[in-house]
């Protein structure tokens, strides 16, 4: 960028960018167990958007992606490289996952080793998705121009709620951010964050798919963007979150649906928006060590897996409703990933695997009156309704800047032996830690808890 002082220090500077990151040919499409799921095609292209911006105080690099995960690795080296091209701190450049289940492998699970039919990421599209998302990074930070901002919050229903309990835990609010020129009053980039599982499709699928978040992109382009602008979409606290009891199949009629619903939640949150040029901009981060999960003997770990196939097999005998089904069919998912994370907690894998997951990063952007928190890995939403109680101007960003390999679960789920209880390999003790340092690195920043 060749832009001068003087015309930096005049407000506010954003630049947007989006890639398409769908591999070429035939890919496994990872998200679900024991199914041998290679794709045949494209329904909508994976994308990586990207948003640069610019205060006198400072800037940020923030980059969504329609991928399952973004691995420590790939965010290591997207980091440094677009530090050294850009001269963006690599703290202050936020790396997300929307959490397709329709989308390639990017990292190898310790969870799912024994699984036979589950490939390992190839490393070809790794070295491939890694200069991709370079190059709309350096794209967004090139396309910089005099911008203005402002945030609002939505409202989504229909879309989703708690797969294990429709009543229980749930967090219906969109923080909404819209960047636009202040001549032409164009939007330039939107952003979104929304806290659930992209899983309208299953299993039978095989084509290459964002899932819902991509029909959000598509309503929005059409109603309240232009037709290209880049869309951000970032996973908030979605762990046991889900569209399982809302939709009506697992078809992309189903993901138009409900994805069309979060579209006019947000569009309804752009009509509300206040647009400023003079916006601070500044970040900080801070790293948590993560604890080890004890788990149960090899015996405890197969009656384990005996009692979940039964419950299995009885609701399906009864004709219980789909959603129940489907729960207890993740709950023997989840039954033999304890019996192989046993395998690997004896044999090292599991230590080794915390090794290179801890200590995790927790990363605060400060946009304006409002800051996008990211923690990595797969949260219950209990957590980010914590942070917010405490922090209402924190949003919070999952599945970003690298990767846990399991969910971090509440106390209660543990008790109760659901399906991501039994597919981590943390202690239930971390969930509460990440809250409590997050607290900590937001008070240290503004001398108080935001509220």
């Amino acid at each position: 960028m060749n832009h001068s002082s003087s015309q930096l220090s005049a407000g506010l500077w954003a630049g947007a960018a989006t890639i398409n990151i769908s591999p070429e040919g035939p890919t496994f499409l990872y998200g679900y167990p024991h199914v041998r799921r290679y794709s045949t095609g494209v329904h909508d292209p994976l994308e990586c958007a990207a948003l640069f911006l610019r205060s006198k105080s400072a800037n940020a690099l923030l980059l969504a992606n329609d991928l399952i995960f973004v691995s420590n690795a790939l965010v290591r080296e997207v980091r440094q490289r677009l530090a050294e091209a850009t001269g963006i701190a690599e703290e202050a450049i936020l790396i997300g996952a929307t959490h397709t289940h329709s989308g390639p492998i990017v990292s190898d699970q310790v969870s799912n080793e024994g699984d036979p039919v589950v490939p390992k990421a190839d490393p070809r599209y790794l070295a491939w998705l890694a200069d991709r998302l370079v190059e709309a990074g350096r794209s967004a930070v090139t396309a910089a121009e005099p911008a203005e901002l402002g945030w609002s919050m939505g409202r989504a229903e229909g879309v989703g709620n708690n797969r294990h309990d429709p009543k229980g835990a749930t967090d219906s609010e969109v923080p909404v951010l819209v960047v636009r020129s202040p001549t032409s009053r164009e939007p330039l980039a939107c952003l979104l964050v929304y806290g659930m599982h992209p899983t309208v499709l299953h299993e039978d699928s095989t084509l290459i798919s964002a899932d819902f978040p991509h029909f959000t992109r598509h309503f929005l382009r059409e109603r309240v963007l232009p037709a290209a602008c880049p869309v951000l979409y970032f996973n908030g606290a979605s762990g046991n979150q889900s569209p399982r009891h809302m939709i009506r199949s697992n078809t992309f009629a189903e993901a138009r649906r409900i994805g069309e619903n979060l579209g006019r939640a947000v569009a309804e949150a752009i009509d509300g928006i206040s647009y400023g040029r003079e916006v601070e901009i500044s970040f900080r981060n801070r790293q948590v060590k993560l604890e080890p999960r004890v788990f149960p003997s090899g015996p405890v770990a197969a009656e384990g897996l005996v009692a979940a196939r039964t419950q299995f097999a009885r609701l399906k005998k009864a004709g219980a409703a789909p959603a129940v089904i489907r729960t207890a069919e993740c709950d023997v998912f989840g039954a033999e990933e304890t019996v192989e994370l046993v395998r690997a907690a004896a044999d090292g894998r599991v230590a080794s695997t915390i090794a290179r997951c801890t200590p995790a990063e927790i990363q605060a952007i400060t946009i304006g009156p409002w800051t996008l928190v990211a923690w990595p890995g797969e949260f219950f939403a209990e957590y980010g309704l914590a942070l917010k109680e405490k922090a209402p101007r924190a949003c919070l960003v999952t599945l970003a800047n690298g990767e846990l390999q399991g969910y971090i679960v509440t106390p209660e789920a543990a008790e109760r032996g659901c399906y991501e209880a039994m597919n981590t390999i943390y202690s239930v003790d971390n969930g509460r830690r990440f809250v409590e340092t997050t607290l900590a690195l937001l008070a240290g920043a503004r001398g108080t808890p935001p509220r």
